[in-house]
C-alpha cells in the first residue's frame, strides 16, 4: 500500500468529500442504527456521515495510522481503527445498517470476492455504498505510468511496475453482487474540478495516485525530479484558461447495494 499524509489529502478536502456527500444523499436507509466508513481518511467522509445520520453510531477503519490519527483528534466521539480493508469482513461478526466506502477499494484487491464478502457485513434492510474513481485512462494516470516506463525513471523504479489502484467496469460488480442483493443502483458522475493551476493537479494526486510511484523511488531529490517532469507532462495535456485556470474532469462510479 502506498503511504498516506491526512494534511495533503485534505488540501483539496472539498473536492474529495463532495463524492461522498453524493453518494450518502442516494442511500434510503431510514435511521441507520450502526453505520461504518471503510477506508475512512482523517475522517471528513464520516462527518458527511454523520450529518446524513444524526442519531446512528459511527465506526471508521483504515489502513493507515496517520489518518486514523488524524480523525480521532478531530473527531474523537467515534469508533475509529487501523485494519485492512481485505481482512475486515471475515475478521468482525457485526452487522452495519449502512457500510460505506469513499475512494478507498481501488487499493484494495481482489474485488471479485471483496464485494460479496462486504455485502455480507450489510444488516437486513441495509445498504452497501461504495465510490471509486473510474479515470485509470485519463491523461493524468496515463502520464504517470508513461513517464515512469521512460528510460530515467524505469531505473529506479521496480522491475514489475508499481502497485496502482484498479477499477472495474459497473458490469462487473453488479454481476458480483445481483443475487444477493434486493436492489442496486450504479452510476457514473463526471465532476470538472476548477484547479488553479497545472501544479495543482500534481499536488492532487501528491496525496493519491502518485504515492504508489513515489513511493518506490529511493531518494527525496528523485522523488522530487519525478514531480517536475510530471508536472511538464501534464502542463501540456491540462492547458490553461483565459484566467489562468485549469479544468480538470474527474470520473467516478457509485454503487448502492440493497438487503
Amino acid at each position: 500500500m502506498p503511504s498516506w499524509n491526512a494534511d495533503q489529502y485534505l488540501k483539496f478536502a472539498e473536492e474529495r468529500t463532495q463524492p461522498a456527500r453524493d453518494l450518502a444523499a442516494r442511500i434510503r436507509v431510514d435511521a441507520p442504527k450502526q453505520v461504518i466508513d471503510l477506508g475512512c481518511g482523517p475522517g471528513n467522509s464520516t462527518e458527511i456521515l454523520s450529518q446524513r445520520w444524526p442519531g446512528a453510531g459511527l465506526a471508521g477503519i483504515d489502513s493507515s495510522q496517520a489518518m486514523i490519527d488524524a480523525a480521532r483528534r478531530d473527531y474523537p466521539d467515534w469508533r475509529w481503527s487501523v485494519g485492512d480493508i481485505a481482512r475486515w469482513p471475515d475478521e468482525t461478526d457485526e452487522r452495519f445498517d449502512v457500510v460505506f466506502s469513499n475512494a478507498a477499494l481501488q487499493w484494495v484487491p481482489a474485488h471479485e470476492t471483496l464485494y460479496p464478502r462486504l455485502f455480507a457485513r450489510v444488516a437486513p434492510g441495509g445498504a452497501l455504498a461504495v465510490q471509486v474513481p473510474a479515470n485509470l485512462d485519463a491523461p493524468a494516470h496515463t502520464l504517470m505510468r508513461d513517464l515512469a516506463a521512460t528510460q530515467r525513471w524505469a531505473r529506479l523504479l521496480p522491475k514489475d511496475g508499481v502497485r496502482e489502484w484498479h477499477v472495474h467496469e459497473a458490469g462487473f460488480y453488479y454481476d458480483r453482487l445481483s443475487a444477493a442483493a434486493a436492489r442496486i443502483d450504479l452510476w457514473h458522475t463526471d465532476y470538472l474540478h476548477v484547479m488553479d493551476d497545472a501544479a495543482a493537479i500534481v499536488e492532487w494526486y501528491k496525496g493519491t495516485g502518485l504515492r504508489p510511484f513515489l513511493d518506490a523511488l529511493p531518494t527525496d531529490a528523485e522523488r522530487e525530479g519525478f514531480l517536475a517532469d510530471y508536472l511538464e507532462l501534464i502542463r501540456e495535456a491540462y492547458p490553461a484558461q483565459a484566467d489562468g485556470r485549469v479544468l480538470f474532469p474527474f470520473r467516478r462510479l457509485f454503487l448502492i447495494a440493497y438487503r
